[in-house]
């Protein structure tokens, strides 16, 4: 078991899974994603998660990636941790991404699980060793199951947590028991990967939560963390109650990044809603609900 010297949380707190904006002619963005991430760091956010998910990272490219990891991070300074993935199921690229993103200046990586192959758990170890051996830079492992078509194992948790730069796990499976055994008995970090399961996720342990809602309700998030903290959790479960109609809205239909891209667009905080295939735009009454929902909480006129 790892013995953990220090329990300051090793990415922050809050990290938003940030979008990675482009024009209406499907180029990347990179001074609206400086706009946002000044936005949403001036909001609370102490991490953001660039080219995961959320960002569109495999329909992005290298030189693209590298452009806004060093423009994000020359924004942010040292007001929060930027993380970058590097996550592929080639795990020569994933090397590649985890050399180029420490080139560029992130401060940590983020390395899911090998999507698609669905290799063994010792091909998965193996995959997660090349990557975090590519740099110094810490690593945040991603279980998403969902997703990825493989879940870590606790052996292999076992296996990778004796890395020294391995320092956490953005837990995406839903299980939230399991997420707090493995972090007892390897001393990872634990950040909860799903909005809808922060506060189970902080009475199990969680340090953090890496989150897409918070492109638009960051303030939130922050005051359940804060009412957690000071102990007063009937605050925290109000603070949620409240939340989740925004919750349902973004992350409601299982397309966060079309709808949070959405409503940073309708809210003035992106120039345009634009994304690259496979994913394609809100649809008409997504887009009337989302509005509606937004207006509610006082969001847009």
């Amino acid at each position: 078991m790892r013995v953990i010297a220090d329990s300051t949380p090793p990415f922050g707190q809050l990290l938003t899974a940030m979008v990675t904006p482009f024009t209406d002619k499907g180029v990347v963005d990179v001074e609206a994603a400086v706009s946002l991430a000044k936005h949403l760091v001036d909001q609370g956010n102490d991490g953001l998660v660039l080219h995961g998910t959320t960002g569109e990272a495999p329909t992005t490219h290298s030189p693209e990636k590298s452009e806004v990891i060093s423009a994000v991070v020359e924004a942010v300074g040292e007001r929060a941790v930027v993380i970058a993935g590097a996550g592929s199921n080639d795990t020569v690229h994933a090397v590649r991404m985890a050399e180029q993103a420490a080139a560029a200046g992130a401060h940590g990586l983020l390395v899911v699980t090998p999507y698609y192959s669905r290799p063994s758990q010792a091909g998965a170890a193996a995959h997660f060793k090349a990557v975090a051996g590519a740099s110094d830079l810490p690593v945040m492992l991603y279980d998403i199951p969902g997703r990825a078509g493989l879940r870590i194992a606790p052996q292999t948790y076992d296996d990778v947590a004796q890395l020294d730069n391995v320092v956490a796990v953005k837990d995406a499976t839903g299980d939230v028991y399991t997420a707090a055994l493995n972090q007892a008995r390897t001393g990872l970090a634990l950040y909860s990967g799903d909005d809808g399961l922060y506060l189970p996720f902080l009475s199990v342990g969680a340090v953090g939560l890496v989150s897409v809602v918070s492109h638009i309700a960051t303030p939130s998030f922050v005051k359940i963390r804060q009412a957690w903290e000071r102990g007063d959790h009937t605050a925290a479960i109000a603070e949620f109650h409240a939340v989740t109609p925004l919750i349902e809205a973004i992350m409601g239909g299982g397309i966060g990044a079309v709808m949070a891209k959405e409503a940073l667009h309708i809210m003035g905080l992106l120039p345009s809603a634009a994304l690259r295939l496979p994913q394609v735009g809100a649809e008409p009454q997504q887009r009337k609900e989302l509005e509606t929902t937004l207006r509610a909480f006082g969001l847009t006129s």
